[in-house]
């Protein structure tokens, strides 16, 4: 294991999926160390966003992208009880199931994200996932689909990827047809101790 203590530093700068895998793989035993250290808020901003939006909490949720499942112990926290969680990396999955709120685990690929139906789940969650360093503007595209008429998404982009149209444009060609409604649209704290934002979007599927 790398004996580097700062792995938020590099995280944006990685770019092949070798390296990717490489990295989260030896970041996985101390990243909600690290993260948290430095006041992480977005997955407990994305957990309430969507509890603001639905009185029923016993949605089949997917949360992708889940890491070590900080994300699925907010989503609990907010009175969520039927979490599903994918991720890329292996090591980070280990972490996930040991916080006992998922009640599946799987490890995705690039090739196949969700294999699975269109219009399975009622709520999809990707929080700190698409962005630049993290996953590219085409899994927004590829997630919607898989939720079901009146789903709700959840996602985030932070402050380098609110400076790459690709992101912004990806939200646009969903809500500009009609297809999907922006509910929630907020820019707040993502990592203070990095001196960084990020807005939190909620969609529902018409």
């Amino acid at each position: 294991m790398s004996t580097h203590k700062d792995h938020l530093s590099r995280a944006y700068d990685l770019i092949s999926v070798d390296e990717t895998q490489k990295f989260y793989s030896d970041w996985a035993a101390t990243y909600d160390a690290e993260i948290l250290a430095n006041g992480y808020a977005t997955p407990e901003r994305c957990a309430k966003a969507l509890a603001g939006f639905t009185p029923e909490q016993d949605l089949a949720v997917l949360d992708i992208g889940c890491g070590t499942g900080l994300s699925g112990k907010y989503l609990a926290s907010a009175g969520f009880t039927r979490i599903d969680g994918c991720d890329l990396n292996a090591e980070m999955l280990k972490v996930a199931e040991t916080r006992g709120v998922y009640d599946t685990l799987w490890q995705s690929t690039l090739k196949d994200p969700f294999p699975f139906e269109d219009g399975t789940y009622d709520a999809i969650t990707a929080i700190g996932v698409i962005g630049v360093g993290g996953a590219p503007a085409d899994l927004l595209y590829a997630m919607l689909k898989k939720l079901n008429s009146g789903g709700l998404a959840v996602f985030s982009f932070n402050d380098h990827t609110l400076e790459v149209p690709d992101f912004q444009c990806a939200i646009m060609a969903h809500t500009d047809c009609g297809a999907f409604e922006l509910l929630f649209k907020e820019h707040g704290p993502h990592l203070p101790g990095k001196g960084m934002d990020s807005t939190v979007y909620v969609m529902r599927k018409r």
